[in-house]
């Protein structure tokens, strides 16, 4: 038997006890669990996912006035400049993008800002017809920053060569319509979950206490470690690594085109996560209530240790790993493979302790199927 397969009945094992009750039913909540949940869900929701969202989508703002120029006036000095703002509005979306709740979850946002590998036939074939729709669930692989990168460092080898592309080729004017819709939708999108935030949802969010499947906790804590196990662990390390599949995946790293980004990607996406887990503030060092106060506040320890302490230590393991990666994920795969792997079980030994043993502490139940064979 596989190490990897041995790993998933383990883990399948853990979840199975950990999720089940005699009746089927929810279980009881935890004895003397009197901690401020509404406290928590003001905290997550004033001091770190309306901040969060507030900031990015100033960011998507100035990537579409940089696109504005460019596809205004295309030259190789005007795509570098956009190239480097949708550099760091890629980075920042690492901070909210663990946040798929609300008007997120309604619109699809993570998986239309952030599928990759993206689509280049497709775009290619949209770029040539002159027409497309992305609010089409067909069009997912083919937008958000995936797509921006294939359009500003895939198209060619050479800057010169990409401005071409949206100057003297044939199809020029679509390539300039199809840029200037990528991140006019970018900046839509987000613009439209900040305000719903602010104008509807934040109340209705931290006001939803309940211990239950409905309840604004049980929610997020499961789209918090679904986004921890699905799209950092699994999509920006263990599939392109080649954990789910018989051969390594490198054209699957996040940012192909601009390689020399992944690691940044995932660095943030894992100081992001980590800090919500402990309440941090958005671009603050404050906290306030968390995961990590709730688990303290319940005692909850693993084999005689603190949990909370567990997690963080584990986060502070994987984030070594990731940092003594190469900037560059396609050249640390074909490199040393091995080294990515490691970083994968680091970030996986974190999926037992928030899966299981913190949902088991919370008395949360998992919402979603584990479906990527790990």
């Amino acid at each position: 038997m596989s190490y990897w397969k041995l790993v998933s009945i383990v883990t399948l094992l853990f979840i199975a006890v950990a999720c089940s009750s005699d009746n089927g039913d929810a279980p009881d909540q935890p004895l003397n669990d009197s901690f401020n949940r509404e406290a928590m869900l003001m905290n997550w929701a004033d001091n770190i996912i309306v901040p969060a969202y507030t900031s990015f989508v100033s960011k998507t703002t100035e990537l579409n006035a940089a696109t504005t120029v460019f596809t205004e006036t295309p030259s190789e000095e005007n795509l570098i400049a956009l190239r480097t703002i949708w550099v760091s509005t890629y980075i920042e979306f690492q901070n909210v993008s663990m946040f798929e709740i609300g008007k997120a979850e309604e619109v699809n946002f993570r998986n239309r800002m952030n599928i990759y590998p993206t689509n280049a036939n497709k775009i290619n074939d949209f770029i040539a017809e002159g027409t497309f729709n992305f609010s089409l669930p067909s069009t997912i692989d083919a937008q958000g920053f995936p797509a921006l990168d294939y359009m500003l460092n895939g198209l060619a080898e050479t800057d010169s060569e990409i401005v071409a592309f949206y100057t003297t080729n044939e199809n020029a004017a679509n390539y300039l319509e199809y840029l200037n819709a990528l991140s006019e939708t970018i900046e839509t999108l987000s613009i439209t979950l900040l305000n719903d935030w602010n104008e509807n949802f934040r109340d209705s969010f931290v006001s939803n206490t309940s211990s239950s499947a409905s309840g604004s906790v049980d929610k997020l804590a499961n789209d918090y470690i679904l986004y921890y196990e699905k799209a950092l662990r699994a999509g920006k390390i263990g599939i392109p690594a080649g954990v789910f599949s018989n051969d390594p995946l490198p054209e699957n790293v996040e940012a192909f085109y601009k390689k020399d980004i992944s690691k940044s990607l995932a660095q943030q996406a894992l100081t992001a996560s980590q800090n919500f887990f402990n309440g941090i503030y958005f671009n603050s060092s404050q906290q306030g209530e968390s995961f990590r106060t709730y688990l303290t506040f319940l005692n909850s320890v693993k084999n005689g240790e603190d949990l909370s302490g567990l997690i963080n230590a584990q986060f502070e393991t994987a984030k070594t790993n990731i940092e003594e990666l190469n900037v560059n994920f396609v050249s640390q795969i074909e490199t040393d493979n091995i080294q990515m792997q490691n970083t994968y079980d680091e970030l996986q030994r974190n999926v037992i302790f928030l899966k299981v043993d913190m949902l088991q502490a919370l008395d949360i139940n998992v919402d979603y199927v584990d479906t990527d064979g790990d």
